[in-house]
């Protein structure tokens, strides 16, 4: 069995990596999945235990939090938010192609535990045509756009730090470029090594 790929997502708000990343899910079918973060609010209707989130007491969260167990983490109003380790490790170790879709601060600790992780900016075409998406929503309050148009400043300034930098202006081309990544990093000397191994032995 191949060897697992962790691929980390990190984009401003309103840039489509959602979208992106949902549809290459869909494509690739039981190669690849989306990993799924645990939280402290309660279940709302609608959603399912290990589809939208785990849903654990703030004890709980807390103690995992002291036991090394939580990937990364964060706190909105009162709940903790962040991603479980031993879900991504039990997909990796099934050579699953893993998507962890995460803020830039989150994406910071990822690299620690897993150093051969992947990572990925998605970026808008333009600050206006991010704006445009955002007012396009018809949900936000025109306080809220202004903010997340500022915090994009910042993420957008970070974006460097990752592995690539993916422009999201055409969806179907964004999806491509992520995908071709996707299969160079796959093909790797440190991914393939098995392989490598497998084809010698059996010379």
């Amino acid at each position: 069995m191949s060897k697992g790929l962790l691929v980390v997502i990190s984009a401003p708000s309103g840039c489509g990596k959602d979208t992106i990343i949902n549809e290459i899910v869909k494509e690739m079918g039981n190669e690849a999945s989306i990993s799924v973060s645990m939280t402290t609010r309660d279940m709302r209707p609608g959603e399912a235990e290990g589809v939208n989130y785990y849903y654990v007491s703030r004890e709980q969260f807390e103690e995992n939090i002291r036991n090394g167990e939580m990937l990364e983490y964060t706190t909105y109003g009162s709940n903790y938010y962040g991603t479980p380790v031993g879900p991504v490790k039990e997909k990796l170790k099934n050579g699953k192609v893993v998507f962890l879709i995460i803020e830039v601060e989150g994406g910071e600790n990822v690299r620690k535990i897993f150093p051969d992780c992947v990572k990925i900016f998605v970026i808008p075409p333009s600050m206006y045509e991010l704006e445009k998406r955002l007012r396009g929503r018809g949900s936000d309050k025109e306080e809220v756009i202004k903010e997340r148009m500022e915090i994009a400043k910042t993420e957008l300034q970070r974006a460097t730090e990752y592995d690539y930098i993916v422009e999201n202006d055409v969806l179907e081309e964004a999806i491509s470029d992520i995908k071709t990544i996707i299969r160079a990093e796959q093909l790797r000397i440190n991914i393939m090594q098995t392989k490598l191994r497998e084809v010698i032995e059996n010379a």
